[in-house]
């Protein structure tokens, strides 16, 4: 490629992140505080704060009853849709169109994703629960994959710091294996919900039924919560974008806090093909682009390079960073770049009717209902011999319509306006563990229409997950019927990696060069001003939903590279 170069210094910045997702926005904002020039590339379209064309629209406005025509699925979403559930008409203007971004598999993976300013902060599901010692050590208890160079303490405060600014809304528990943090007060359980808890801790004691912890402001700081941010109208469309700006995101959070400091530029349509190596420095020197609007090849240098593409998307760029020092992606030498790909794994869970409270009701509609944590293998009396590790569920109550089939006029009017019995369902989250066999590869014989090889995806569940799987569909029956719930239903039906869309790894953490691609500092171990803080630098997979640890992760390691930079070591 002839990468227009001429202008190198205007070009030329103290930092580049790649990305502006949960993790990119947050190096951004964290950078640009520190009083570096940033520049923000990310590969996708221009989206601005309250750009949401359909977050004011009431259900009856959307096409279609909100369900995209099988024509249109067929034609475009042929892969995103393959959980049936996931593209919607509110908000399919933020999904990719497979027919216009194609990748491969070996093994069906199920990627789901968007291309835009903000990335998946948009739409995510923002549940926020710390890590502790027991995710963090496992590994090496286990003798699984490679031990994580860190340990809880040494993330715990920036826990601290990243949930004051996020605004993480949740209730203390006092479990070790989801520590407790900075919490907004919570969105209280519905007086279902409050019964399920009751009654399960009568049964289980082990088995705590708490209001999900999600990055919703129930409580609105100006001096704490920075950016376009107010507090959550409980409207319960977040997927569509808040033009509130009540729960947390990039567009609404990080990005305009980093803008405000005038160190922030902001380049949308930039598609990043490489990450250019100085071998006489030893150090990344650039970042090199294609312009998705123009088709021109553009080269950006910087002192430091943050890669927060998303796993799959900074572990291609890795891997496509081709040199003769690194002739597999940079920092490769281990040859661990794309292996040990994690995600979650659900479709297994229960749900029944739970008689009563036909008197009562509840107003507005919050937006998370329960969580249950993980309560397996997580001491001696919890031990399992049949699998490791464990699972966790997020769940709800709620009165919908009990109405007849086939009731029309008058009869159905009324029937409306009458809300049925409380339905209650949970739906299990299982860890899925660190296999070298499961990876992402190049293929750099078929090339996308940017040039870029193609992403091919190789990964599946194995024997620990579908012994855990069937431990986790039991356990929601059980609590169910601790609960009184009747005509209780269970399903295990189990998905493929990346449906859970907390796809990790591929680029991990370690102590040792030789079986890992980053440091205890999320520092490429051959070119120490790269870092990686989005999910590819995940050394294990945990339970837990894994947006705030990346942002912890990302604040810990802009931290440590300023101290570098001050020091004369970067």
């Amino acid at each position: 490629m002839n990468f227009n170069s001429k202008g190198k210094g205007e070009r030329t910045y103290d930092a580049i992140v790649i990305g502006s997702g949960i993790s990119g926005g947050f190096a951004a904002m964290e950078l640009c505080r520190k009083g570096y020039k940033t520049l923000v590339l990310e590969r996708g379209r221009m989206i601005k704060h309250g750009e949401y064309p359909t977050a004011m629209l009431d259900p009856w406005e959307l096409p279609n009853q909100n369900m995209v025509t099988t024509e249109e699925v067929a034609r475009h979403y042929f892969k995103q849709d393959r959980l049936s559930w996931w593209v919607r008409e509110d908000h399919k203007h933020l999904i990719n169109k497979d027919d216009e971004y194609p990748y491969d598999e070996v093994k069906r993976f199920d990627w789901i994703r968007g291309h835009h300013v903000g990335g998946r902060s948009i739409m995510w599901g923002r549940h926020c629960y710390r890590w502790s010692d027991i995710d963090f050590e496992a590994n090496l208890k286990e003798g699984i994959g490679v031990d994580w160079p860190i340990r809880y303490k040494d993330i715990e405060p920036w826990y601290d710091y990243v949930e004051t600014f996020v605004g993480v809304s949740g209730q203390k528990e006092g479990l070790k294996q989801v520590p407790d943090g900075k919490f907004l007060p919570p969105f209280p359980l519905n007086c279902a919900e409050q019964h399920i808890r009751e009654a399960v801790a009568k049964v289980y004691p082990d088995r705590v039924v708490t209001p999900g912890r999600v990055a919703n402001l129930t409580q609105y700081n100006p001096d704490v919560h920075k950016g376009t941010r107010g507090q959550c109208q409980s409207r319960n469309r977040c997927v569509r974008g808040c033009p509130y700006g009540g729960y947390f995101s990039s567009l609404s959070a990080t990005l305009p806090v980093a803008e405000a400091t005038g160190n922030l530029s902001l380049r949308p349509n930039s598609v990043v093909s490489e990450i250019a190596f100085d071998p006489k420095s030893g150090k990344a020197s650039s970042v090199r682009v294609k312009d998705a609007e123009t088709g021109e090849e553009l080269e950006f240098f910087a002192r430091i390079i943050f890669c927060n593409a998303s796993t799959v998307g900074t572990t291609a760029i890795l891997l496509n960073s081709r040199s003769e020092t690194f002739p597999d992606g940079l920092g490769n030498s281990s040859g661990e770049l794309g292996h040990n790909m994690m995600d979650h794994h659900y479709g297994m869970g229960a749900s029944g009717t739970l008689p009563g409270f036909e008197d009562t009701y509840y107003k507005g509609r919050k937006p998370g209902g329960f969580y249950i944590p993980r309560f397996r293998n997580i001491d001696e009396a919890s031990r399992r011999t049949d699998y490791l590790r464990g699972f966790g569920y997020q769940g709800g109550a709620n009165r919908g319509h009990n109405i007849p089939e086939g009731m029309l006029g008058a009869g159905l009017k009324d029937a409306i306006f009458k809300p049925g019995p409380y339905q209650a369902g949970m739906t299990c989250f299982g860890e899925m563990l660190p296999y070298h066999e499961n990876r992402m590869f190049l293929n750099f014989d078929k090339r996308d229409k940017w040039g870029m090889p193609t992403i091919t995806f190789d990964a599946k569940l194995r024997d620990n997950e579908m012994k855990l799987r069937e431990d986790g569909v039991q356990c929601a029956v059980e609590m169910l019927e601790a609960a009184g719930c009747k005509d209780i239903t269970f399903y295990n039906d189990a998905t493929a990696p990346g449906a859970c869309i907390h796809e990790m790894g591929t680029a991990r953490m370690g102590r040792d060069p030789k079986t890992s691609v980053l440091n205890k500092w999320n520092q490429l171990h051959e070119a120490p001003n790269v870092f990686v803080t989005d999910g590819a630098c995940m050394t294990s997979s945990g339970t837990q939903n894994p947006s705030i640890t990346y942002m912890a992760l990302t604040a810990r390691a802009v931290d440590y590279a300023h101290r570098q930079v001050e020091e004369g070591v970067l």
